[in-house]
């Protein structure tokens, strides 16, 4: 099915994927409705046949653990132990269906809100949460699972992976990037400098745009009176709009994009139409800007409701597998919290690590200037002790 928006019915599914596939945003695909129903889509069909009802039920469960997850760093944050957090409430099924879709080769460039992708990746738990602590400037080491730690600079990384996906371009290699950033990042000088990049040296690069809608507090039909997809078609970059509350059409959407770019014919832009069901970040107050409404129809469209609807139709939702996804999101919970509240303070001068590969004797300087300034105030705990015994 092709759609105008989410859950509403459009037109045909061919007039959709040549504008897909010749540069044209076209109207929204979308192979799995909010009711749950699992409807044809000729020319995206082929890119998931090979998920199988066991496959559709892990995708699911990655589903209820990202969002549990997502409760769960709100809930901590609220409580003191996290200073901020970014929620993804609502965009679970645009960061499952594409980075399920990826390579282990591929590498991922996240805006700050990846989270869920970070998990799917296999990125420890607590180190999620390590930047949102305080407690280091980067959260993992980002070749040990080929995805970068966190861009809170709106838009910077879409310029790093076109970077990236040009070094794989020179290597001669068949993998590829992929980039993530929101409705608001495409107003950045950034992103649209990078589509020209990409565009112009055809790099194996996916432009993936969660449009969730607001920009903090600003709609995206204040920034744009178009379709978002349209503005990587004006690059030349070929787009697609997908119904980003879909985990299947996300997933075919974003192996077509990947087929794409190892075969050599250059960046795409995946426009994946969600929404953001909460704050902006916890220092956020939605409520003063946003329709409740929206709210109601857009809980209507449920990425997790329509794939449990979907399997309660196909006789997979059993009792026995409910009670399994939910014990292994209260698990993945769990671990989150033990390791945020267990996670140790960083050390004061721990903040010159990681600055530069080899030694700078620039750094060093100040590093020592540092030291020497700590030093000044002596031993705390000493001179507590000094001042009770006077």
């Amino acid at each position: 099915m092709v759609t105008d928006d989410a859950g509403q019915g459009g037109t045909t599914a061919g007039q959709d994927n040549r504008a897909g596939h010749q540069g044209g945003a076209g109207r929204m695909v979308q192979l799995i409705t909010p009711a749950g129903e699992r409807v044809s889509h000729p020319e995206y069909d082929p890119w998931v046949k090979d998920i199988s009802d066991e496959q559709l039920c892990s995708l699911y469960e990655d589903l209820v653990v990202i969002r549990r997850i997502d409760k769960e760093a709100t809930a901590l944050q609220r409580q003191g132990e996290l200073g901020l957090w970014p929620p993804l409430l609502g965009q679970e099924a645009s960061q499952v269906g594409s980075v399920r879709a990826l390579r282990d080769d591929d590498f991922i460039f996240p805006s700050y809100r990846e989270n869920g992708v970070a998990y799917c990746r296999g990125v420890d738990l607590p180190d999620i949460l390590r930047v949102w602590r305080g407690a280091a400037s980067g959260g993992w080491d980002p070749y040990t699972v080929n995805m970068a730690i966190p861009q809170i600079v709106i838009g910077a990384q879409t310029l790093h992976a076109t970077g990236y996906a040009m070094g794989i371009q020179n290597d001669g290699a068949d993998s590829a990037a992929i980039v993530y950033f929101g409705d608001g990042a495409t107003s950045e000088g950034d992103v649209n400098e990078a589509m020209v990049f990409a565009a112009s040296f055809q790099v194996p690069l996916v432009f993936f745009c969660q449009n969730n809608h607001w920009a903090i507090s600003e709609p995206v039909r204040l920034q744009s009176h178009t379709q978002l997809a349209e503005r990587g078609t004006g690059f030349g970059i070929p787009s697609m709009r997908v119904d980003g509350n879909d985990v299947l059409a996300v997933m075919a959407a974003t192996r077509v994009a990947l087929d794409r770019a190892r075969r050599g014919g250059g960046p795409t832009f995946i426009e994946a139409v969600t929404y953001r069901m909460g704050p902006h970040t916890t220092a956020d107050d939605p409520t003063r800007y946003r329709d409740p409404n929206e709210l109601e129809d857009w809980a209507a469209k449920d990425p997790i409701g329509r794939v449990h609807a979907l399997l309660d139709r196909k006789g997979l939702f059993t009792e026995e597998f409910e009670t399994a996804v939910r014990t292994k999101a209260d698990t993945v919970a769990r671990e989150l919290r033990a390791g945020c509240v267990g996670m140790p303070d960083p050390e004061p001068l721990d903040v010159f690590k990681h600055v530069y590969s080899t030694p700078n004797s620039w750094l060093e300087r100040q590093q020592d200037h540092y030291s020497r300034y700590l030093a000044s105030f002596g031993d705390p705990e000493a001179a507590t002790q000094e001042e009770g015994a006077r």
